[in-house]
């Protein structure tokens, strides 16, 4: 589905000129004569990106974007402001209203259309950030992993979650939950960060589960210091008593205390070094199995797929 662009501008000959270039670039395109019409256009549209010129009569850009960004149901839109002015206060002003980008008129038609790809292309992202953990979600790893396998890349997918964290979740709080969720995600990117460099790629597919992207040669390393790390920072979890357990003694519903193990992490390993994935769903699925298998041991750890393909 084509992304839905407003163009706000008060002259019918630069709008007119503007919509042709969106629409031949592929866009839907709407366009507004002043701040008053943009704002209600806008509000009925709900458009991916607003083109939005400062100089307008009875509401100027300025007040027009800070009037959407207050607004829940524009709040997320993305402002491209239009300033016939090259001054840097206009340019902060526009920044400070509200506005993702600004270009000066006159304006180029290649310049327009990368302004205004860019903003597109970093609200997508955006939107598929983990809003816990800031990583990517699932549509970017699953990008990434198509992406080694199209370009016939040798990598390596690790799958990790975390093992007993929702009896940890349901006794200590979401607060803490979610705290052992970034630490966990911030364990995973030091190690690929380390390990890695910039080959590396971490995402969140959500709740307690990670997934890690990077070389064959470095993934059973990577693997190997997560699990070390984790349980060395996963003790700021608990209280000493606990630590020294080893479990936590908690309620079930019937009142009965039940030994729960501390939270402790598994990890999956698919790689090409052993066989070739044809798909994204592939290497996830044969990552996912591996993770069982480290289940099985007691505390954290990780399995490697040493399977040559048939």
């Amino acid at each position: 589905m084509p992304e839905t662009i407003l163009v706000v501008d008060d002259d019918p000959d630069i709008a007119r000129f503007v919509e042709v270039n969106l629409r031949s670039a592929g866009y839907e395109v709407a366009v507004a004569g002043d701040g008053e019409e943009a704002i209600r256009k806008a509000l009925e549209l709900r458009p991916d990106l607003v083109l939005l010129d400062v100089m307008m009569p009875k509401v100027d850009g300025f007040e027009v974007a800070q009037r959407l960004r207050r607004n829940p149901r524009t709040g997320n839109t993305s402002i491209i402001m239009v300033t016939a002015k090259a001054l840097s206060t206009d340019k902060v002003l526009g920044l400070t209203a509200g506005a993702d980008d600004y270009i000066i008129k006159p304006f180029d038609p290649i310049e327009l259309l990368a302004r205004v790809k860019g903003t597109l292309r970093r609200a997508r992202e955006m939107r598929n950030l983990s809003p816990l953990t800031g990583l990517p979600g699932n549509i970017r790893i699953q990008e990434e992993i198509e992406r080694c396998v199209r370009e016939g890349k040798a990598f390596a997918v690790l799958y990790a979650d975390l093992d007993h964290f929702k009896a940890y979740n349901d006794q200590r709080g979401f607060v803490r939950g979610d705290r052992l969720i970034q630490m966990t995600a911030g364990v995973i990117q030091d190690a690929v960060l380390e390990l890695a460099g910039a080959e590396g790629f971490v995402g969140h597919v959500g709740g307690d589960d990670f997934v890690a992207v990077v070389p064959p040669e470095v993934a059973e390393d990577v693997a190997k210091r997560i699990c070390e790390r984790f349980d060395r920072e996963v003790r700021d979890f608990y209280d000493p008593e606990d630590l020294e357990r080893g479990y936590v003694l908690v309620e079930d519903r019937r009142g009965v205390l039940q030994e729960v193990p501390l939270v402790a992490i598994s990890i999956g390993v698919a790689t090409t070094a052993r066989r070739a994935f044809a798909h994204y769903g592939e290497a996830v699925a044969v990552a996912t199995e591996m993770k069982q298998f480290a289940k099985r041991e007691t505390g954290s750890s990780y399995a490697v797929d040493r399977r040559a393909a048939d």
